[in-house]
């Protein structure tokens, strides 16, 4: 009987001393690892100014997966509790919001050196590149109608000259609704000040489904502006064609791209590596003048064919509220259109 108790006992302390060697590793700082693993859906451009530079600093290999937003967060979700993934490089900001358990909290050693409102105040989304909503207009239809923000798109002359994509069914769309609402309201989203100049300036647009006919039917000559987004848009500039971007007197919301490493990633040092190689100088410097995608860091460098963010009046967006009142927003907006079109 003795010997069983002792032998007892010794089996329990061997187990509680393997536990406590398990909470120890468990612990203890990530091993550097030769991989990173990266979920994307960012172009071919954002890439290749991103990942090769990263092998090459650390001798890393980084094997990229790319798809859509949608279905890279699907699989994260499947993958849950024994990932593949390391980083999720890009994706809209508030897919990151609504999945904040897929991920483990990070901030970049660069942070405090990004736009003030654009900086990480979760605790694990980080932002490297934006996009924001502009006006695009038709240099030679324009003629000597000043557009210098939303207000001037009131003008009589402009009736059925205007082209929008649908706010209910497009996200450039939706960006730019808020983006007016924000501005006309002061930032707030339910001021009928600026739900009455939506009714106003849409009373003078022309709607359509999708967002890339509206700079391509300013570009080609159909309609004298458009409400579009920064990246076709100024790759419009850069190729050449007959047209101009206007950043709106009243204030621009630019969103976010969002990357975050993934909860229980296998290559975590290399993980934090990334987060913080995208938002260095260097690569923001890259991003500034290789890519089309605006950069989070204001003092570097902007091609000729863009304007410096300092120079945008710049607004912050609620992107809770946006993100939890979405429908109900949308919803507001086919009401008025709907009253419009009787």
């Amino acid at each position: 009987m003795k010997r069983s108790i002792i032998a007892l006992v010794l089996l329990i302390s061997a187990v509680s001393l393997f536990a406590e060697g398990k909470q120890e590793e468990a612990g203890a700082e990530p091993v550097a690892t030769d991989k990173l693993v990266v979920y994307s859906p960012n172009s071919d451009g954002l890439l290749k100014s991103t990942i090769p530079a990263f092998e090459k600093l650390y001798n890393v290999k980084v094997e990229v997966i790319s798809a859509g937003t949608g279905e890279l967060f699907k699989r994260i979700q499947g993958e849950a509790g024994s990932p593949y993934a390391d980083v999720v490089f890009g994706g809209a900001y508030a897919t990151f919001q609504t999945n904040k358990d897929l991920f483990q909290p990070y901030t970049s050693v660069n942070n405090d050196k990004l736009i003030d409102i654009y900086r990480n105040d979760t605790g694990y989304i980080t932002s490297n590149v934006l996009d924001g909503s502009l006006l695009l207009v038709n240099k030679r239809l324009i003629g000597d109608i000043q557009i210098r923000g939303y207000k001037d798109l009131l003008n009589p002359a402009l009736k059925g000259k205007i082209v929008s994509a649908n706010p209910t069914a497009s996200s450039s769309a939706y960006a730019h609704l808020t983006n007016m609402l924000a501005a006309i309201g002061k930032g707030d989203y339910e001021s009928q000040e600026a739900w009455d100049f939506v009714k106003a300036l849409f009373a003078n647009t022309v709607v359509i489904d999708s967002s890339s006919a509206v700079w391509k039917g300013v570009r080609d000559g159909e309609y004298t502006v458009g409400l579009s987004y920064e990246d076709p848009a100024v790759q419009l500039v850069r190729d050449g064609a007959d047209v101009k971007v206007v950043y709106m007197e009243e204030g621009v919301v630019y969103l976010p791209a969002g990357s975050a490493i993934v909860k229980g990633a296998p290559n975590l040092v290399n993980a934090r590596r990334f987060i913080d190689h995208i938002t260095s100088p260097e690569i923001q410097n890259v991003y500034g003048t290789a890519v089309t995608n605006r950069p989070v860091m204001a003092n570097v460098a902007t091609p000729s064919y863009m304007v410096n963010i300092k120079d945008i009046k710049l607004i912050k967006e609620d992107m809770d509220y946006v993100q939890k009142n979405k429908v109900a927003i949308q919803n507001r907006f086919k009401d008025i259109f709907t009253d419009i079109k009787k």
